[in-house]
Parts: structure tokens; C-alpha cells; sequence
């Protein structure tokens, strides 16, 4: 038996969980994750799930041209996005009592470093990301 079977999203999920409104400023989600120093910031409306903004969103909004000669007034406007306008919509979900599988079989599925964990009001209840895998691993040598 795998013994990644035997293991719940809830013994390794992280929580509570920061997130941010669907109106949080992008100047304010940038802060926040380099306070925390995280890299997945998910989205709620009336504490429900409507999204989740990585490090990788972040990135694709930035210009590489601000700060720079070549800095334009688009460049700029980047800056005033809110979080609805650059998350990522239907992140995907586990729930708390799926087996570690679940999530181990969407990170090789999909192209993504995280799922979130949700309730069935589609609540955030953690997160767990490939650090936590890696956290949590069991590795054992043969003799």
C-alpha cells in the first residue's frame, strides 16, 4: 500500500489562509505576499472562493519596463488592476478529507503549484501547496 494513501489533505494542509477581497488592490496583494512571504493569495466575496492570485500572476501583470526610460502610461495603469481582474478563476479544490493522492494527482495533471482546500460552501479551509508535500515526505532507503 502507497503510503501517501494513508494521508488526508488535512494533516498537511496549511491554515487558516491569507486571501483577498475581489476589489484588494494590486500595489496591496503584492505587499501582502512579500510580507508573508507567499507565493498563492486566494480571492473571496462574502467569504466564498472566487479565485486564487500566484507569484506567476503578479509576474504577468508587471511591466518590465516600469522604472525604466522606456516606461509608458500602460506600464503604469498595470499598477491600478484589482485582484478579479488578475486571478486565476476556478482554481482547483480538494477537500479536507481527500487523500494526499488527490492533490498529488492534479500537480501532475495540471501546471500548477497549489490547490486550495475548500468546504462545501465553496469556504477556504487551507492550502496546500508543493512545499507541503515536500514537508511532509517520508523517504525510505532500501537495505
Amino acid at each position: 500500500m502507497n503510503a501517501a494513501m494513508t494521508i488526508r489533505v488535512a494533516d498537511l494542509m496549511t491554515s487558516p489562509v491569507l486571501s483577498v477581497t475581489m476589489d484588494a488592490k494590486f500595489a496591496d496583494i503584492r505587499t501582502l505576499m512579500e510580507k508573508h512571504k507567499i507565493h498563492h493569495l486566494p480571492v473571496v466575496d462574502d467569504n466564498k472562493l472566487m479565485g486564487i492570485i500566484s507569484d506567476r500572476d503578479l509576474l504577468r501583470v508587471l511591466s518590465p519596463f516600469l522604472g525604466t526610460a522606456g516606461e509608458m502610461q500602460r506600464d503604469l495603469e498595470a499598477l491600478n488592476k484589482v485582484a478579479h481582474q488578475i486571478m486565476t478563476r476556478q482554481p482547483i479544490c480538494v477537500s479536507a478529507e481527500d487523500s494526499v493522492d488527490a492533490v498529488l494527482a492534479w500537480l501532475q495533471t495540471v501546471d500548477i503549484s497549489c490547490v486550495l482546500v475548500t468546504g462545501k460552501e465553496k469556504d477556504i479551509k487551507g492550502i496546500v501547496t508543493w512545499r507541503d508535500l515536500i514537508k511532509h515526505a517520508k523517504f525510505t532507503i532500501d537495505t
